[in-house]
């Protein structure tokens, strides 16, 4: 092809490509609905970005047009209910157009020596087939660069190339996203946050899956190490992050006296951990109503941790008759760990995140009728009401505290 015909990538109209993949399972009213809770998703996170944009809906796409695709790219590939994103060249229909367009993008990534690949879909299905197309655009690129090789199963360099009704799509990469469901389809979970690593990836795996999220997290005051706060209020700010343009809110609820009360009264060491879980669980039924929640959240995972084999999450989950998901019930502990890398809630050296509580040898099987009968005696429902009255409230937007009341 003559290099007069090829059109500078500066030149061309380009966009962003959204893909969405089990939105595609629902039927059409459901999803109808999910798109439009995902479009809203996406307007508020580029509102909140002050990206300005417009939007198509072609079948199976969400087409974004801006005059910085790179940073819309960048903004989407963090909403939930998308799979990835591409920042393609828009042509039209004619074949000329498309291969201008492709010679154009593989020129500033593909050269002599590398093998390559172009991969065609096609909308219509008359005329030239998805093959056919992609050997006539291949070799319009193969003509263009010299010292190029074929190569269908392991290439350097791949080119993909959409041809759909209203013109063509070209584009060299995909930017994956979280996935999962819209924010928002599935109704609002109250999630119990802490400092450490597990709470805040099972926040944000509900999150993937639609959820909208509203945190709790439980403060114990001096039984607790002086970093335990603010580590907890910086995984809310971090997660704020995947929700973009949606306020998020923290309840912190002062729980020292629960520690206190157990002192006082001599409750056996072993049964603290299980206590203390329990009051959460009762904290967070007490908060559901008002935040309007479903469920409850926890980080949870099958035997990391005493308080955790299965006789003693049977123990703990007795005590409210709300319902309690724990999303991370099956991760192995580095599942989790390399989960939280990639939200943004790990941290290296987090400070003093010690609890004073933990026992020596807690128990693994613990009795739920000596909990119950420890729980009589430190008159827990006088303890849950001390603690509801000791309530702060933290909001965080875009990954940013903005509100303490």
């Amino acid at each position: 092809m003559n290099t007069t015909g090829v059109k500078r990538l500066n030149d061309a109209e380009k966009l962003v490509m959204v893909r969405y993949g089990e939105l595609f399972l629902k039927s059409d009213s459901v999803k109808h609905y999910f798109i439009g809770i995902l479009l809203r998703n996406i307007g508020k996170a580029l509102s909140a970005s002050s990206l300005s944009h417009r939007y198509e809906t072609p079948r199976g796409r969400i087409l974004i047009y801006g005059d910085e695709p790179e940073k819309i790219a960048d903004v989407v590939s963090r909403i939930f209910g998308i799979i990835d994103v591409s920042i393609c060249v828009q042509t039209s229909t004619r074949l000329e157009d498309i291969c201008s367009s492709a010679i154009s993008l593989a020129s500033t990534n593909l050269r002599g020596g590398m093998s390559f690949a172009i991969r065609v879909k096609r909308q219509q299905k008359t005329g030239l087939n998805s093959q056919e197309l992609g050997k006539l655009i291949g070799s319009a690129v193969y003509d263009y660069i010299p010292g190029l090789r074929v190569d269908l199963d392991n290439p350097d360099y791949e080119l993909f190339i959409e041809i759909r009704d209203f013109g063509g799509l070209v584009y060299d990469s995909r930017k994956a996203a979280p996935g999962g469901l819209p924010w928002g389809t599935q109704g609002k979970v109250l999630a119990l946050l802490s400092s450490g690593i597990d709470s805040p990836v099972a926040s944000w795996l509900m999150m993937k899956r639609g959820c909208e999220i509203t945190h709790l997290h439980v403060d114990a005051g001096n039984w607790g190490g002086k970093d335990v706060t603010y580590a907890a209020i910086e995984n809310h700010r971090r997660l704020s992050g995947w929700c973009a343009g949606n306020l998020l809110s923290l309840t912190i609820i002062r729980s020292e006296n629960l520690f206190d009360t157990m002192e006082l009264y001599r409750i056996p060491p072993r049964y603290r951990c299980v206590i203390c879980k329990r009051f959460m669980l009762k904290l967070a039924a007490h908060m559901m109503q008002k935040e309007g929640a479903l469920a409850v959240v926890t980080g949870e995972n099958l035997g990391q941790v005493a308080s955790q084999t299965l006789a003693n999450l049977s123990v703990i989950s007795e005590t409210t008759g709300v319902p309690v998901l724990r999303p991370l019930i099956t991760f192995d502990k580095e599942e989790t760990v390399n989960l939280a890398r990639i939200i943004g809630t790990f941290v290296s050296h987090p400070g003093d995140l010690s609890c004073r509580a933990v026992p020596k040898m807690p128990a693994t099987a613990a009795v739920l009728e000596i909990v119950k009968q420890c729980e009589q005696k430190m008159e827990i429902d006088k303890v849950i009401a001390d603690s509801l009255s000791h309530v702060r409230i933290i909001k965080a937007l875009n990954g940013e505290i903005i509100k303490e009341i």
